[in-house]
């Protein structure tokens, strides 16, 4: 048989993607081979599941400087990307400054600032400060019978700016349909300010979409907790 028959296909590159302008989002890592992805339109379909766009992805923006990438080949491995729909790139670390809900950095930021990973773990280290002295709550994702509650660290004082706890629950919950724009009870109440929750409670994060009313508690709370709504 002839050699060309055997040619080696190229090697797989591992990348990580972040979701354009959330910078809570950890990232998810993508495997690129092309014997799974033939075009790159087929690499952003694969995208957009991945990091559960709420929108198709169209863009992919390499995280640093915001460069478009418009081909399989022009990926490295190991690299750091953002996609994104038609809207316009964000920097991670642009992001976290913009409004300053939890201090992060400051608006102007230098080019040498962390992006993608960094700007998470930096973003979790201040919300950890802040909340030293608190309490854990479980919360659950809305219409989600899958994944268990995941806890969540919330200030002694409660007076914590609510816009600052649903930027955390955002990152936190990865709901399919964005953003989390408030909390709930288990009976679809919403939460209207952090002096309502308690330790030990059971919430439910609601995205854009309707709440869900299902049994979270039944199916996902461990057995030998006494619930708390």
């Amino acid at each position: 048989m002839s050699s060309w028959g055997l040619a080696r296909a190229p090697p797989a590159k591992n990348v990580v993607v972040y979701r354009n302008g959330d910078p809570f989002f950890p990232g998810r890592k993508v495997v690129v081979s092309p014997r799974w992805f033939l075009t790159f339109e087929a690499f952003l379909t694969e995208v957009t599941a991945s990091v559960r766009a709420p929108l198709a992805v169209r863009n992919l923006y390499t995280a640093r400087h915001g460069h478009r990438v418009a081909a399989l080949g022009h990926l490295q491995d190991g690299g750091q990307y953002v996609a994104a729909g038609s809207e316009k790139f964000r920097r991670l670390d642009e992001c976290l400054g913009a409004g300053g809900t939890l201090g992060m950095a400051p608006t102007g930021t230098s080019p040498a600032s962390p992006s993608g990973a960094a700007c998470a773990v930096q973003a979790e280290g201040a919300w950890l400060k802040v909340c030293s002295a608190g309490f854990y709550c479980r919360v659950f994702r809305n219409g989600d019978l899958l994944s268990p509650p995941f806890p969540l660290l919330l200030p002694r004082d409660a007076r914590l700016p609510w816009a600052a706890l649903l930027a955390a629950l955002t990152g936190r919950a990865a709901l399919p349909s964005g953003a989390v724009s408030r909390l709930c009870r288990l009976d679809g109440t919403p939460v209207s300010g952090g002096e309502e929750l308690r330790a030990g409670g059971y919430y439910v994060a609601v995205g854009s979409e309707g709440f869900k009313k299902l049994p979270y508690l039944e199916l996902l709370a461990p057995r030998d907790r006494t619930p708390r709504t």
